[in-house]
């Protein structure tokens, strides 16, 4: 089949145009049904001008994550279950230029003396490169897609990541205005959590969302503002990061501040900016269990400045008032596995109060493998639900109960 030349120069209705000419003249030499012509049309058309054999799985509501390692290896995941497609890319120079589209499209840069970047895709899904030489086998891009109406704590309900009452609880203390940290692994669905609990945000505050690569859908909230990171150029230079947008946030009057994820030494300027009357913000972060979040945590602020761990501790206890810990389990659901307040240092550790835990079920047979449940332990600090005129569930008979155990272990030991 001729190949059509110049096609960036047509609009696409003469692109398409063109194709169906192409394909008819194809068709007078070799036959092809209708279905195989339809097929043919729409597969041109996304080699020219979208994203070749990538824009079918771009377009599928039921794959959530595309994996591609190399030209010939593509898998997806639906339902949480990976499997290999049938697609392949016809090279790895062409695979690199619909690598090249994608990054182009958020003004990113990726090439050998740069070879990752993270971008998204015009729907908002995210997108990491990594190229050779790094990358041994070919160009890999994994893409991790975002619903086109994002997941509300309704539907988070439903498809039992928690339950009715830790709905209502943590609701309560978003509009009190406690500062959240959402914790947990890769796909445990960190992002999707925050976005549902950003919903519970009173509509007349002023928002600003920092990210690396804008992923969040928060669209109960008018008065919003929308920050990204950008890399550095092709001279090495002008890079904006998380750090930047913190402090400059600070400077337009937010009454919340949401940070898609704290991987570096930003959590400094996170922890100050929590520390400095913005209460009610929100953020995630990656760990295996709260209590690694918040020695992470501890690294990260190290990793940008040299202070005693002391310290760093107390502005941790300080600035946190509740870690939400998310997890997949082994059915490939995810579920909110913990949540826990977090008070202040005793001795070298910081004290949890362990609120919620999901309690596995000892029976292997069982439909459900365990349920998320409330802990004998009440909310201590409720001087922000106090001030807002809240309450949550009656805890009085628990904030007494409790004192620090000198051999501190991690957890509110029984008077």
């Amino acid at each position: 089949m001729k190949v059509i030349t110049s096609q960036r120069e047509l609009e696409d209705e003469q692109l398409v145009k063109l194709i169906d000419q192409e394909i008819l003249r194809f068709g007078e030499v070799t036959f092809i049904t209708i279905e195989q012509k339809v097929r043919l049309r729409k597969e041109l058309y996304n080699s020219l001008r979208r994203l070749d054999v990538l824009q079918e799985l771009v377009d599928d509501v039921t794959v959530t994550e595309i994996m591609i390692n190399g030209a010939k290896n593509i898998f997806i995941e639906r339902q949480g279950a990976i499997t290999k497609c049938d697609q392949e890319f016809e090279s790895d120079s062409r695979l690199q230029d619909v690598i090249q589209t994608i990054v182009s499209e958020t003004n990113r840069i990726v090439n050998e003396s740069s070879p990752i970047v993270d971008a998204r895709l015009l729907d908002g899904s995210r997108v990491n490169v990594v190229l050779p030489p790094i990358a041994l086998d070919g160009p890999i891009l994994t893409i991790r897609k975002f619903p086109e109406k994002p997941i509300t704590m309704e539907e988070l309900i439903r498809l039992g990541a928690l339950t009715p009452e830790v709905d209502t609880f943590l609701q309560t203390l978003v509009k009190a205005k406690y500062n959240i940290f959402i914790s947990g692994g890769t796909g445990s669905g960190k992002t999707t959590f925050l976005n549902a609990l950003s919903n519970y945000i009173p509509a007349d505050e002023r928002i600003i969302t920092i990210e690396d690569s804008a992923e969040l859908q928060i669209r109960s909230i008018a008065n919003l503002v929308r920050l990204e990171c950008r890399n550095v150029n092709v001279e090495g230079k002008n890079a904006i990061t998380i750090r930047d947008l913190i402090k400059s946030s600070l400077r337009m009057r937010p009454d919340r501040i949401v940070v898609g994820e704290i991987r570096d030494s930003a959590a400094i300027d996170l922890l100050a900016a929590y520390n400095t009357g913005h209460d009610g913000s929100l953020s995630t972060g990656h760990a295996n269990s709260v209590k690694d979040m918040l020695n992470r945590l501890e690294a990260l602020v190290l990793q940008g400045v040299d202070m005693p761990v002391q310290a760093i501790r107390k502005q941790i206890s300080s600035a946190i008032d509740i870690i939400v810990h998310l997890g997949r389990l082994r059915d490939k659901s995810r579920k909110v596995l913990e949540i826990s307040e977090i008070l202040e240092v005793s001795g070298e550790e910081i004290i949890v109060n362990p609120l919620y835990q999901f309690i596995m079920n000892e029976d292997k047979e069982a439909k459900e493998l365990g349920k998320l449940e409330r802990t004998k332990n009440g909310l201590i600090s409720t001087e922000k639900l106090s001030r807002a005129g809240l309450q949550v569930l009656d805890n009085s008979e628990y904030d007494e109960n409790y004192e620090y155990d000198e051999n501190f272990n991690g957890e509110l030991i029984r008077r």
